[in-house]
């Protein structure tokens, strides 16, 4: 058996695995980030070591297993952005700032005007942003001195994990890779050179970068005792969330893509590395390390927008899923059905961007935005409108791949908290004009984690191997009428931003 986790934004996963991918027991732990001023976004290591000892427990003894029959656990997470800076003994000396965390715009200025595109994107496979971990590093070695000079080194969220389990320190070149500006993607190791470009000492980097389904060290006694697994337990590196949700589809070939829709929303595939773009993020995928390469694009907010919405105006529905266990978000969908709000939402058109946003736009100062309301309107239409505006951040991203040649199936294949509802899954498909393929057990990363786990102790002997555990729930096809009329919203959508872009940029800085 075998057991996969996942280190969400806003919540942890563990789940339970046979050998044949029969989901056996699972766990699930929710918390949140802190944000102390607009744009940023933190969260202390602790949140995620309970999490994790919380729902591998849970998952354990939900799953009536022994703990000896427990091969190996993988552990994957969310891009931790800069990793949390630890000090000489492994503490954390500072919350990290993660992947959402926009504040580093002078640093990224600065890169702009002193790095030339071709030196960082040739070495890198990347360009520049305040969502990438080496912007965040600069502006705390620029702005908190005197914690940089106690930093030993950044832990991304899944190795700070990973050490405690353990005691090792590594990482995988998934996450080394997604750091960007520091890691040479072709040579699959730390650049000097753009360490010294950039001012960041290498030896803040881990020194050892492991493939994803390496075992890293063994579960502890202490760890040991707090999950209920047994002391010697093989723990696996994992990788970067999003990959390993990839991964979980059986995505092993170029042209094959997913949508991983949850806190934010992750769209990639896979490629030997020849088509890759600046406005796009890339690096080394979970399996075939040495030789694949993953590329995405990635909305800030997705589910995030969906969950702000439910928090701060679903207060009933919130109320009659604690008194009656039915889903608040089911409801929403509900009442969207019985008002009749169908594709459009009425004339409303929303953009997203309510952390800044990452791909293609690349612009931490962008602001969500509503355009089009009347009093005829209601909840119903703003909540369908949100729907629609994350789907079209999407297709924003499949545009930019397919502009630099980067070939993509007709199907794209979608996992996360949206692919859940039939309603949204529909509306991607019409949006983007790709048919959405969704798993029959919608557990996203835990799933590839398991996998690399099985991976990990030769339970399994390749990659290709994880397309025996697939099962999928029928296609939901794009309707060509309501693709039709999205082209017509998709191209206001691109204009909203352009024409908002400086009044956004205005009131950032308010």
């Amino acid at each position: 058996m075998l057991i996969g986790v996942d280190i969400g934004t806003g919540g942890t996963k563990a789940v339970v695995f046979d050998r044949n991918g029969l989901m056996l027991g699972q766990g699930f732990k929710e918390y949140g980030i802190i944000s102390p001023h607009p744009a940023w976004a933190e969260q202390w290591p602790d949140v995620w070591l309970d999490g994790v000892v919380s729902t591998v427990r849970q998952a354990l003894d939900s799953s009536g297993l022994p703990p000896s029959a427990i091969l190996a656990v993988a552990v994957s997470g969310l891009y931790s952005g800069s990793g949390v800076p630890v000090d000489k003994d492994l503490q954390a000396i500072r919350p990290c700032m993660i992947w959402m965390d926009r504040r580093a715009r002078r640093e990224t200025r600065w890169v702009k005007d002193n790095v030339p595109l071709d030196v960082i994107f040739g070495v890198t496979g990347n360009y520049v942003d305040s969502y990438y971990g080496f912007t965040k590093m600069m502006w705390m070695r620029d702005n908190e001195p005197d914690l940089w000079k106690k930093t030993r080194q950044f832990v991304t969220a899944k190795d700070y994990v990973i050490q405690r389990f353990t005691g090792e320190l590594a990482t995988d070149y998934s996450s080394a890779g997604n750091i960007g500006g520091l890691f040479d993607l072709k040579a699959r190791k730390w650049s000097a050179r753009m360490c010294e470009i950039l001012g960041i000492p290498m030896n803040l980097l881990p020194e050892r970068v492991t493939r994803s389904h390496d075992v890293v060290g063994k579960l502890n006694r202490e760890y040991a005792q707090l999950t209920g697994l047994l002391e010697g337990t093989p723990i696996v590196a994992g990788g970067i969330d999003a990959p390993v949700a990839q991964f979980s589809c059986g995505v092993v070939s170029e042209g094959e893509h997913v949508a991983m829709a949850g806190t934010s929303i992750c769209w990639g595939t896979v490629s030997g590395g020849g088509n890759l773009s600046p406005g796009l993020v890339s690096f080394p995928y979970v399996v075939n390390d040495d030789s694949t390469i993953y590329t995405f694009g990635g909305g800030a907010t997705s589910g995030a927008i969906i969950r702000w919405f439910r928090d701060q105006f679903g207060g009933p529905e919130k109320e009659f899923q604690a008194r009656f266990g039915v889903d608040a978000y089911a409801l929403l969908e509900l009442e969207m059905k019985a008002r009749k709000v169908g594709p459009g939402a009425g004339g409303l058109l929303t953009l997203p961007y309510f952390m800044g946003e990452r791909s293609p736009i690349w612009d931490p100062d962008a602001r969500g935005a509503i355009l089009g309301l009347t009093l005829n309107h209601g909840r119903e239409h703003v909540y369908r409108s949100f729907m629609e505006g994350v789907a079209m951040s999407l297709r924003h991203n499949m545009e930019e791949a397919l502009k630099v040649g980067i070939r993509l199936d007709p199907v794209c294949h979608m996992v996360g908290g949206a692919a859940n509802s039939d309603v949204w899954s529909q509306i991607f498909a019409d949006v983007t004009g790709y048919h959405i393929r969704r798993l029959a057990q919608n557990v996203e990363a835990p799933f590839g984690d398991a996998f690399l786990a099985g991976l990990a102790v030769g339970v399994f002997q390749k990659g290709e191997e994880i397309k025996n555990w697939l099962a999928f729930r029928g296609d939901n096809l794009a309707d060509a009428a309501n693709h039709r009329l999205y082209d017509k919203y998709y191209g206001a959508y691109k204009r909203l931003y352009v024409q908002t872009r400086d009044i956004m940029a205005e009131l950032a800085g308010f």
